[in-house]
């Protein structure tokens, strides 16, 4: 006799994939907000510790600079380390990273103690619930339609922008800086056990349709670390990431001190730079649909182009401050500080698919992060030179163009 009620069929009944699919982008999402909006917050945080201790702004900058630096050069350690142990343990070491981290730098009283802790420890800890493991476990779920979720998990970069750097403002102002940093490190050390607790299991299996709906003519080619980087895309792809990132991250560690200099409130600067946030969020899915609609190579030129109007629009602020060119360069700038990142994204996972696409990569990756680096502590040391923005905006205008520059002339990213 079959006893079974039909709350129990439904208890057995197993979830559908597309719903397991969209669990793993939630996932993918709230990790990548958390990392991306911590990293940020820095530049919340720059005035108040550099007036603390009387730094210059290389000094002060070089913390964040460390932070994508760190973050970069760890991309392929954390791209093999997923390969191997998973996304539970490649996750759960990067929360526990920046809880501790946070915690430190709550009191800290000396440069390198910011360096190793809101720099190094920050940017590893970012790097390990980041862009990579994100892309290849939502590979296993989303197939063809990877780039239209990674856009959705980039544009958490903008999300995590927009609620911690008004937030963070909010808490320096009613905690200072130092109950701030600890408030992080204790927020991130909580959400460890609800990690650990998840059917990582489940998560890590992949959809089956879409092995299914795999390219029958497909044959792993065998791709490794050195034969990839003897193909010409992977240096494109290398040169894309960082040209791009020196550029954008030469103006945003600045941003809201600019903003603050050229006349805003700091709370309103902080809150105007974090509503870029929403912007990126259309800018990242409407640069995805135009890559189904017109192709990879306009989308990305389109981006980069709309990125180029928000670097003129930004160096005009300092002499019109007003709330209208300043919506402008936040929609414009803000829009595309990350839109091409799903479409590079999905370019470098298509091209050297297999079985070490996770180190691969990662090692693309470190572009970014040494762009990022190398941009953020240019763009201060350039100001403390000059003692003015503009040098800085010419450095960054020039980034840019050299970053669009591979998907004119590489034949891999022109098809």
């Amino acid at each position: 006799m079959d006893n079974k009620t039909p709350e129990g069929d439904a208890l057995a009944r197993p979830l559908k994939p597309g719903r397991i699919a969209l669990n793993v982008l939630a996932l993918c999402f709230t990790l990548a907000l958390l990392g991306r909006g911590l990293g940020e917050s820095f530049t919340v945080f720059l005035k108040p510790i550099s007036e603390n201790f009387g730094w210059d702004r290389a000094e002060v900058v070089s913390v964040y600079s460390l932070t994508w630096l760190a973050g970069g050069l760890m991309a392929p350690v954390v791209g093999r380390l997923f390969d191997r142990y998973g996304p539970r343990i490649v996750y759960s070491l990067g929360l526990l990273l920046l809880g501790g981290a946070f915690l430190v730098a709550s009191r800290a009283q000396a440069l390198w103690q910011f360096q190793m802790s809101v720099g190094v420890s920050v940017g590893i800890g970012i790097a390990f619930i980041g862009n990579v493991p994100n892309s290849i476990l939502l590979g296993r779920w989303f197939g063809p339609r990877l780039p239209t979720a990674m856009a959705v998990v980039y544009s958490a970069a903008g999300a995590g922008v927009l609620v911690l750097l008004p937030g963070s403002q909010l808490l320096i102002d009613h905690i200072g800086w130092r109950g701030a940093y600890q408030t992080f490190g204790i927020i991130a050390l909580c959400l460890l056990l609800p990690l650990l607790l998840l059917p990582w299991r489940l998560f890590s299996t992949g959809s089956p349709h879409i092995a299914k709906k795999a390219d029958p003519d497909f044959v792993d080619g065998g791709w490794t670390l050195a034969s990839a980087m003897r193909h010409h895309a992977f240096w494109a792809l290398f040169s894309t990431f960082f040209f791009t990132a020196v550029g954008m991250y030469a103006l945003a560690a600045q941003i809201v001190a600019y903003l603050i200099d050229a006349g805003f409130p700091p709370l309103q600067a902080a809150t105007a730079w974090g509503f870029s946030g929403v912007v990126l969020l259309f800018g990242m899915l409407g640069v995805t649909q135009l890559d189904a609609m017109i192709g990879r190579r306009p989308s990305v030129l389109l981006s980069y182009a709309i990125s180029i109007v928000g670097i003129i629009l930004l160096w005009l602020l300092q002499f019109y401050p007003n709330f209208w060119l300043l919506g402008a360069f936040v929609v414009t700038f803000g829009s595309m500080i990350g839109s091409r990142g799903p479409l590079i994204t999905a370019t470098a996972m298509k091209i050297f698919r297999g079985e070490r696409v996770g180190t691969i990569y990662g090692t693309i990756s470190i572009g970014s992060g040494l762009g990022s680096g190398l941009g953020a502590w240019a763009g201060g040391l350039i100001h403390d030179w000059n003692h003015s923005y503009n040098p800085v905006i010419a450095f960054a205008l020039v980034a840019v163009v050299l970053g669009m520059i591979p998907f004119l002339i590489v034949p891999a990213l022109r098809r």
